[in-house]
């Protein structure tokens, strides 16, 4: 028997609602893959404006993702500070807390500079976190590398980083770097040789333990060494430089200027004429060149000697004024000192303002073992692997 053309009609009526259903939800998944997509590609953005200083890469032979959270330096792109400070003064009460998380998980400490408390701190995080811990001095026992592509080894490198990262990679689950700056080839230097290395050849997360312009590790700890001190007011913090014999980085005023950047304080770096840091980091931050007019009402003063930016790796001033003293000291709202040691006694600052009350350097360097340890969860955090809840049955709930 014929339908009747009416009931055909709305036959093929209901036929394209489905039709027309089915196009809307497939153009909402569409939309939300386009935004997830651009999402994604957001994301991708910040990690490299952040992968700079603050060592982790994403790339895309990674057996996992990384997520926002992951970033060492993503409070200086998010504005987490605040967060990462509270987490990180959780972590100093109980430090033992998530002992299981590191659990046959290997961090591999990788050494191209001399060290003392990056290296201690970094090593008694891992433990604390139940970490086993594998630490190589490249200047004395590894070979030497070579991290030009397409050089030709017939000179004095014996292996390339190709090899080196990727090797190192199938043993470590984290990889944490310490390669100073060369303070020769401003260039090579910015260019972050041999953590870009290993961030492009490895196949795990890398950890900054200082590279060539930035030491977060040490600005994330000395933010919360001034948060346990915060002022009721809102602070005045001056980094200083001071004269040192010997030419030193700008890594730990990069990143000590890029970490006040995001504080709600009065920031001011003073230092000689001539002596002005990376502009591209500095930006706006206030510069004074009368270091007595910059320690005017002080609650914290950071001290630290850097080369000479403009002429590269140069000592352009050795003024003994500039060092820290107790009568300059006097200048401050009775401000704290701080300074990342080791630090030059009676040349950067004298002992009467070192061994002061007032003196902050000892609990700076305890706090660096947290910091380090917030990183090291945050990572951990995310390669554990989830655990897939299943909803008990009705049976098993009887």
């Amino acid at each position: 028997m014929k339908l009747s053309e009416n009931k055909k009609l709305k036959m093929k009526k209901k036929k394209l609602e489905k039709i027309i259903a089915k196009s809307e939800n497939e153009i909402k998944i569409l939309e939300k893959m386009i935004k997830n997509e651009e999402s994604n590609k957001k994301r991708k953005e910040r990690v490299n404006r952040g992968m700079k200083f603050y060592g982790l890469a994403e790339k895309s032979k990674f057996p996992f993702e990384y997520d926002d959270s992951l970033l060492v330096g993503y409070f200086l792109s998010f504005k987490e500070l605040p967060n990462y400070k509270k987490q990180e003064l959780k972590i100093k009460k109980k430090p033992l807390k998530n002992k299981k998380l590191g659990k046959n998980k290997t961090l591999g400490m990788l050494f191209f500079n001399s060290s003392l408390r990056t290296r201690l701190s970094t090593q008694k995080a891992a433990l604390n976190l139940g970490m086993n811990v594998m630490v190589m001095n490249f200047t004395s026992e590894g070979w030497t590398l070579e991290f030009e592509d397409g050089a030709v080894m017939n000179q004095g490198a014996s292996e390339h980083i190709k090899e080196a990262a990727e090797v190192v990679s199938q043993y470590c689950d984290i990889i944490a770097i310490r390669a100073f700056a060369g303070l020769i080839d401003k260039e090579k230097d910015n260019a972050e040789t041999v953590l870009s290395g290993f961030l492009k050849y490895a196949t795990v997360p890398i950890v900054n333990m200082e590279s060539a312009t930035g030491h977060p590790l040490q600005s994330l700890a000395d933010a919360i060494t001034m948060a346990e001190h915060k002022t009721e007011h809102r602070p005045k913090v001056v980094l200083t430089w001071a004269p040192h014999p010997k030419a030193l980085p700008q890594a730990v005023a990069n990143s000590f200027v890029q970490m006040m950047q995001l504080q709600d304080a009065d920031f001011v770096i003073t230092h000689p004429e001539g002596y002005e840091l990376d502009p591209e980091i500095t930006k706006d931050s206030k510069i004074e060149y009368d270091q007595d007019k910059a320690f005017e009402n002080a609650d914290f003063i950071y001290t630290k000697n850097w080369s000479n930016y403009k002429e590269y790796g140069q000592i352009t001033n050795s003024d003994p004024n500039w060092t820290v003293t107790a009568d300059k000291m006097k200048l401050t709202n009775n401000a704290k000192f701080m300074h990342c040691l080791p630090v030059r006694r009676n040349v950067i600052v004298t002992d009467e303002v070192i061994d002061s009350e007032n003196s902050l350097v000892i609990e700076q360097a305890n706090n660096r073992t947290y910091a380090v340890q917030l990183v090291l969860e945050k990572i951990l955090s995310f390669l554990a692997p989830k655990e897939k809840t299943k909803k008990k049955s009705k049976k098993d709930k009887k």
